[in-house]
């Protein structure tokens, strides 16, 4: 039986986060990327939202002996949904694939009590920075909704626990790209 496969949409495109094989570049039809916050975790991330005729790149890597385990335990705020018919990738035969997507029912917008993490935006950045370029990284920050939720600057002190070191070319991209959307960046601990 083939591994069936996830879409990385967030960190997930970031590889040095995790070490799930046959990772690649694809791209899903009819979802979008949105900040949401749930009562689940303390802090936003992004989920995954149905949007018909929206488009947006990430990574797709196997998820060996369909061994789904670690996988929702780091996406435990998640449901898994199969979207192999709407993923378009290289490898040469139709994949199982699935994406997670925080259900409506425990959703709420960011707060300044559930913000977005800064170190987290740097980790999906840098990947996404390193799989398509910095026009892929633009489209990451143009393809995702909710920038109007307030950002915690914790880079000096990183809460995410899978940040990495972003380089000084990194992390200006990722400032300048936060200051074209006049995000409402909050500088506490």
């Amino acid at each position: 039986m083939q591994d069936p496969f996830f879409f990385g949409y967030g960190s997930l495109v970031n590889r040095a986060t995790h070490a799930f094989p046959r990772a690649m570049r694809a791209r899903i039809t009819g979802w979008r990327r949105a900040w949401r916050h749930t009562h689940l975790r303390e802090v936003a991330y992004l989920t995954a939202e149905p949007a018909p005729g929206t488009v947006i790149e990430g990574l797709i890597a196997a998820v060996p002996g369909h061994d789904w385990d670690a996988l929702d335990a780091r996406e435990h705020a998640y449901d898994r949904h199969a979207v192999g018919h709407a993923v378009q990738h290289a490898a040469p035969a139709a994949l199982d694939v699935h994406i997670y997507a925080v259900p409506d029912s425990h959703s709420a917008p960011p707060d300044v009590t559930h913000p977005i993490l800064l170190s987290y935006i740097d980790v999906v950045v840098q990947g996404y920075l390193r799989e398509f370029g910095p026009e892929g990284a633009r489209r990451f920050f143009e393809t995702t909704h909710g920038w109007e939720a307030p950002i915690l600057n914790d880079r000096a002190a990183p809460r995410y626990p899978r940040h990495q070191a972003l380089s000084g070319e990194e992390r200006r991209f990722v400032d300048h790209e936060l200051g074209k959307r006049a995000v409402n960046v909050i500088e506490r601990a």
